[in-house]
């Protein structure tokens, strides 16, 4: 396949993938794709760098969910963004972060409907965006000190 560089639409989720592995052949594992799904894993390092690449160049125009993850010794960060130009293919990108601080660019200023996703995850789970045009609580109370997401918070006892 001839190298991608911009694109016109129309690509499948096998030809997203190749283009994403070449660009950032360090940075990016393509777990599996499909013609309609991709799913990676890609260092924080490079993270906003990808998701600049699949704005501009691969035309990727919506982030459909932002989520997070606790696995005890790390926190990882959820994407799913949809490029409805390329036959409504869906990348998800898992992105693992520091446990103790997980924090990660924003990709709100990439794409506006990431916006609440990342207040709730934040809410939820800790995960700071950094960037973010408004990163506080959306749900709980400014002065909350858990998050409710992780394995580590417990309920209290009700008498």
């Amino acid at each position: 396949m001839a190298e991608i560089t911009a694109c016109s639409g129309n690509l499948t989720g096998l030809e997203i993938a190749d283009a994403l592995s070449k660009k950032f052949a360090e940075g990016v594992t393509i777990n599996s794709a499909s013609p309609r799904r991709v799913y990676s894993q890609v260092n924080k390092e490079v993270f906003l760098e990808v998701c600049k690449f699949m704005k501009d160049e691969l035309l990727f125009d919506h982030a459909s969910l932002v989520s997070g993850v606790d696995r005890i010794d790390r926190i990882q960060a959820i994407y799913h963004i949809t490029s409805y130009i390329n036959n409504c293919c869906l990348m998800e990108i898992v992105v693992d972060l520091d446990h103790e601080a997980p924090e990660i660019d924003s990709v709100t200023p990439l794409w506006e409907g990431a916006n609440y996703h990342e207040r709730e995850t934040y809410d939820m789970m800790g995960i700071v965006f950094k960037g973010h045009p408004d990163m506080r609580r959306i749900f709980l109370p400014d002065d909350t000190k858990f998050y409710p997401q992780r394995k580590d918070f417990k309920l209290k006892e009700v008498p």
